[in-house]
């Protein structure tokens, strides 16, 4: 059963200053779940329907009722598990090899889309501006699959990050160079910008070579791509 105290406590995790106050997140899956288990991630409590995950300590498991889980799930469905953890102190930023940087980007479905693109395509830093969603918003966790165990991932001032560096700063635009005829370095870093807006002017200015991904439609009046689609783009256009 789920006691009064920790379902305030965990309905409360739904919102970005609880998770702050608490240091606290929940995910919710099996594949989630696990992969969290498997990670560094500190456990503080599961919930579940059935008796699975052998390997959590029977103090740390709460057998309980998809009725309960009702009152704690963030989806419309609940799972048949649900697990609280600690969030864990930031690391230091991983400066070499390909950096992805997100400005402003606030679809949580987005979010947790690109981390499991930065996980399958090796990227392990991933910089976002202080305006973009929390990777532990549950929609954010529940769309990475687990990878957000396996990304580094630090909240910064991009313009102050990306004015001191000496890699080269790639951009897109619609303007830019054809992503599929320019010469890709294995170092850099990339920045996707806003689902609406695109990359913020004062970014725009640090940028050193601003690219484009080329409409191939016939009539060539597509306006966007979706940010998580442009990036997988992106990704796979650097790594091959």
């Amino acid at each position: 059963m789920v006691s009064k105290n920790q379902i305030k406590l965990i309905t409360s995790l739904q919102q970005k200053k609880y998770r702050v106050a608490h240091q606290m997140f929940f995910a919710e899956g099996v594949k989630g779940i696990q992969e969290l288990l498997n990670s560094n991630f500190e456990l503080v409590h599961l919930f579940t329907t059935k008796n699975d995950f052998p390997d959590v300590a029977v103090a740390s498991k709460t057998i309980t009722q998809e009725a309960d889980l009702k009152k704690i799930t963030a989806l419309a469905t609940p799972n048949s598990c649900l697990a609280v953890f600690k969030i864990p102190e930031e690391k230091p930023i991983i400066d070499s090899g390909l950096i992805l940087a997100l400005d402003s980007i606030r679809d949580p479905g987005n979010m947790g889309t690109i981390l499991r693109l930065c996980d399958w395509f090796g990227i392990k830093q991933l910089l976002c501006s202080n305006e973009t969603v929390d990777i532990y918003n549950s929609k954010v966790v529940q769309a990475t699959m687990g990878s957000i165990a396996r990304v580094n991932v630090n909240y910064v001032s991009l313009n102050t990050y990306l004015s001191q560096t000496n890699k080269t700063i790639f951009g897109t635009f619609m303007d830019g160079e054809n992503i599929y005829k320019y010469s890709l370095p294995q170092e850099g870093i990339i920045i996707m910008g806003n689902e609406a807006n695109g990359i913020s002017e004062d970014l725009e200015k640090i940028i050193t070579q601003r690219l484009s991904i080329p409409r191939f439609g016939a009539l060539q009046i597509t306006e966007s791509l979706n940010v998580a689609t442009a990036t997988a783009i992106i990704l796979s256009e650097f790594r091959r």
